[in-house]
């Protein structure tokens, strides 16, 4: 089993970028904690990380043929991006969608997501582990196939 983790704009921040709300954790962190627990569950992972719109349409197409499962993050572009959501229900792939704070708490502009229409689930507010939740949700997803 394999699952593509895709990060969003500015998750290359993570760690400096309002601590408060984000937390301390960098994104190499994350990534690695992924890489230690998709070891364990017998999964294999790659992760990628974009700040551009169209790179991450791009990787969720690739992932239709070389990936089981979608974990994304698609940060800012949750609330803007009718092509990353396309390309999601193009590909019809089991996909999460994380978010590191709770959305529906922060601004009201956060709170439409185009994204979770189209995915099979979300996974929030639990900081640097809603990832990890996550995936573990994908390996309940793809062990149920």
């Amino acid at each position: 089993m394999k699952v593509l983790v895709i990060h969003g704009p500015n998750l290359n921040l993570l760690g400096t970028r309002e601590p408060e709300v984000y937390g301390s954790v960098t994104l190499a962190e994350i990534d690695e904690r992924l890489q230690e627990r998709a070891q364990e569950l017998g999964i294999q992972i790659e992760t990628f990380h974009s700040n551009h719109e169209g790179e991450i349409v791009d990787k969720i197409a690739e992932a239709g043929s070389i990936a089981d499962a979608i974990i994304i993050n698609p940060a800012a572009y949750t609330h803007t991006s009718v092509a990353i959501r396309d390309s999601i229900l193009a590909v019809a792939l089991p996909t999460v969608e994380v978010h590191l704070s709770n959305t529906q708490a922060r601004e009201e502009f956060r709170h439409t997501s185009l994204i979770a229409p189209v995915v099979t689930g979300q996974i929030a507010g639990f900081g640097a582990d809603s990832y990890l939740l996550a995936l573990e949700a994908v390996a309940l997803l793809l062990k149920l196939k």
